[in-house]
């Protein structure tokens, strides 16, 4: 469990913080933050891709926040449990392991599977072929089979009759993979299929169709589409790449690699990946942050999850009380409409709705009428409740708020189109009429006042003098 604090701890002061090239730009909680760590940050989230570019100045009091929440999910033990031990090694790691692959051995797997490849052919060519296949099961009766025998004999009589073979695939395959491509499969070499289909195929000249005949699996008719030799190795490199890496090639040199250098030097895997973490990071610094900071994301991640996202968003009281406060931020210049849109067959449903919905939570009423409306038969169509605002339904906008667009459609086999709920002229009339966004504001809300506490808790030092040489130095 400690081994984890213990390595980010060695990984701080591998380097000396005091060094003079790196000077410490501040501390907070008593842990120094040299200049480089917080350049890497800045510049990372200040790239010429982002947005929301922040000047230095403006960046200290975010990375100050984010620092104090990294310390406070410290100080709760969440670095020391089980499940973000396994989740921060398991990244670690992905970014050490391929270090350890030893030049060209990629090279030689692809090269390694294309001999194999070409060693297989032993002199044949590739080949393309299309079949029309009938299913015979192992446990079928001589009479079942007679019925398939008869079925693919008639098949190709008609193909002498001048038949399309891709048509009769279509049609009659029951290889329905291959008979959506007109009974194409994929191009083949000697050993990947049923002997009996391997020998029929590679007697067929190019266009030639077979005569039925029968493997372990049925009865098929196979036609030739095409016949090529073995690309060169250059010309398939990419596509044996991409499927060796589909198969794991990567972590089979990866684990491999490991174990092989691990056994060599006496040790456990896991030791030396932990060994070789902190000399790597001793010569290149951005491996060093890069570590640390998704060590410092998957805390205040976890933290935030579970200290405040989630107990705001469930708090409704308070969210209420925070809504009623801001009201006037989600006020609008034209009205809303928070309801359901509906289609009846019949016009007395119409009234039927509205009436058995009144005073019923809306999350209840999609349910309420299928189960009146929709048991046998469907008489209702509903869109689940939401908020409109002008242009979002035509219906809504002619129904409910009164604007004229001429778009309206009856729903076939609906002609009765109506909406039920409120219109909203100013504003919402509830925090659950823009529950999202409510519930959204107020986690930020919580989160900006979390880090007003954490910074009565925890010393924060700025050295300005530092401060001001980043990225100038």
């Amino acid at each position: 469990m400690k081994r984890i604090a213990l390595f980010l701890l060695h990984l701080t002061f591998y380097i000396p913080v005091l060094a003079q090239d790196d000077p410490v730009i501040m501390t907070i909680a008593g842990q120094p933050i040299t200049r480089s760590e917080f350049e890497y940050n800045y510049n990372k989230n200040n790239s010429e891709n982002v947005i929301d570019k922040k000047d230095i100045e403006g960046y200290v009091d975010l990375f100050i926040n984010y620092k104090l929440k990294v310390k406070a999910a410290e100080d709760a033990g969440l670095d020391t449990l089980e499940s973000f031990r396994k989740e921060f090694l398991k990244y670690r790691d992905q970014q050490i392991r391929p270090l350890f692959i030893p030049a060209g051995a990629e090279e030689a797997e692809i090269r390694g599977y294309y001999d194999g490849m070409k060693k297989q052919l032993n002199g044949h060519d590739l080949r393309l072929p299309a079949h029309i296949f009938l299913q015979v099961k192992q446990n079928s009766t001589p009479e079942e089979q007679a019925v398939k025998k008869a079925r693919i004999d008639s098949i190709y009589q008609a193909l002498q009759g001048g038949a399309t073979f891709a048509e009769l695939a279509m049609r009659h395959s029951e290889d329905r993979q291959s008979s959506m491509r007109g009974g194409e499969l994929t191009w083949f070499g000697p050993g990947q299929l049923v002997k009996e289909f391997e020998d029929v195929m590679y007697k067929l000249n190019k266009d030639e169709v077979s005569e039925p005949f029968l493997s372990p699996v049925g009865y098929h008719i196979v036609k030739l589409v095409d016949c090529k030799e073995l690309e060169p190795y250059e010309t398939l490199k990419p596509q044996i790449q991409q499927f060796l890496e589909s198969r794991g090639m990567r972590e089979r040199l990866e684990k491999h690699a490991v174990d092989s250098v691990a056994a060599a030097r006496g040790m456990s895997a896991e030791q030396l990946l932990d060994a070789e973490v902190v000399r790597l990071s001793a010569e290149d610094s951005d491996l060093k942050y890069l570590v640390q900071e998704y060590h410092d994301g998957l805390l205040l991640y976890e933290f935030s999850k579970n200290q405040i996202w989630d107990p705001a968003a469930k708090d409704t009281v308070a969210i209420e009380k925070y809504f009623k406060k801001n009201k006037k931020q989600y006020a609008w210049d034209k009205p809303r409409f928070r309801g359901m849109v509906y289609y009846a067959q019949n016009p007395s449903d119409v009234k039927a709705v509205q009436k058995m919905v009144k005073g019923v939570d809306e999350k209840l009423w999609t349910k309420k009428v299928r189960d009146a409306f929709n048991k046998d038969s469907v008489t209702v169509r509903m869109e689940p409740p939401k908020l409109y605002k002008p242009g979002d339904h035509a219906f809504v906008d002619s129904l409910a708020l009164n604007i004229k667009t001429g778009k309206t459609k009856a729903r076939k086999g609906f002609p009765y189109s109506a909406v039920v709920g409120r219109k909203l002229k100013k504003g919402p009339q509830y925090w659950t009429d823009v529950d999202a966004q409510v519930i959204s504001d107020y986690q930020v809300a919580c989160d900006h006042k979390f880090a007003e506490e954490l910074r009565k808790r925890y010393e924060v030092v700025v050295y300005r003098d530092v401060l001001d040489t980043v990225n100038k130095h």
